[in-house]
């Protein structure tokens, strides 16, 4: 006979201002047996804005990986089970995938809910390219793998999402203006909160904004990618003093076939696949 299990519920909470958690949401946490909080003290503040009494135990990134096992047993005892951060959804920079990847190893049910999360909120407001988006969460503080974070991110057309601390807002604002160039930046600050404030200009005019203006709260950085004439541009520098067919060497070289080469090569000098070909002949 199988043995009756429980179920996680992975539970978003509001970012700022606390009307924002759906009603979903709040009958997932009220019928749940135990909440599972990334900070106790803080998830409180919104059971009792809410008047739900419910026990807790703490569940965050020190102690995330023996806390999942723990958690896993009550719900074989047949326990349900609500995990909530301090803000936003589980699993997206905060406890939670750990959990989820234990369930899925250990055949038991979990269910997420969809809700508050500041990097789309963000991304709206910077009024910047939503069709594609990548997210890497906060920048590395230290300086060999800042070095390396932005590497791979240099050339996408895709808008960035980051977020960062006041402390270290200044410092990460020079890197990105050393590694990505003088892009269009909207700042996200205190987010569906009070002082909720949102800026849009370059990354050079943050920095001289940043200069006068002390940062305070907390920030979700949106940053336009790189641009198809900056892209184009770069392209065309790399060839532009060469010569037709140290041009379709060069891609050669980088793996293509003299065909797909040939192809690049008419494209880029935008002149007709013929005209190359004859210079392609003695390759």
């Amino acid at each position: 006979m199988m043995s009756m299990s429980g179920k996680l519920y992975l539970v978003p909470t509001p970012i700022g201002n606390l009307k924002d958690i759906t009603l979903r949401a709040l009958e997932v946490i009220e019928q749940a047996d135990l909440i599972a909080a990334e900070d106790t003290r803080q998830t409180l503040k919104l059971l009792n804005h809410y008047d739900i009494k419910k026990p807790l135990i703490s569940y965050h990134q020190h102690n995330e990986q023996g806390k999942s096992m723990e958690i896993i047993d009550k719900l074989k005892e047949g326990l349900s089970i609500a995990l909530v951060t301090d803000a936003g959804t589980p699993g997206i920079s905060d406890p939670g995938a750990v959990i989820v990847k234990k369930c899925i190893e250990e055949g038991l049910k979990f269910e997420v809910l969809p809700g508050a999360t500041a990097i789309t909120t963000a991304l709206v407001y910077s009024g910047l390219d939503t069709t594609g988006f990548i997210f890497k969460g906060f920048i590395p503080r230290g300086s060999k793998e800042r070095s390396e974070f932005l590497e791979g991110l240099c050339n996408e057309r895709d808008t960035l999402v980051f977020y960062e601390a006041p402390h270290r807002l200044r410092s990460t604002l020079q890197y990105l203006l050393d590694s990505l160039g003088n892009r269009e930046i909207a700042i996200c600050r205190e987010l569906t909160k009070r002082y909720e404030e949102i800026i849009r200009l370059s990354i050079a005019g943050a920095i001289e904004h940043y200069n006068k203006v002390e940062p305070r709260g907390e920030y979700v950085l949106v940053v336009a990618g790189k641009s198809l004439e900056k892209i184009e541009a770069e392209q065309k520098e790399k060839w532009e003093n060469m010569s037709v067919e140290q041009h379709i060497i060069m891609y050669m070289e980088a793996g293509l076939s003299k065909k797909d080469a040939v192809k690049l090569v008419a494209k880029e000098r935008n002149v007709s696949k013929s005209i190359i070909y004859k210079h392609s002949l003695g390759l």
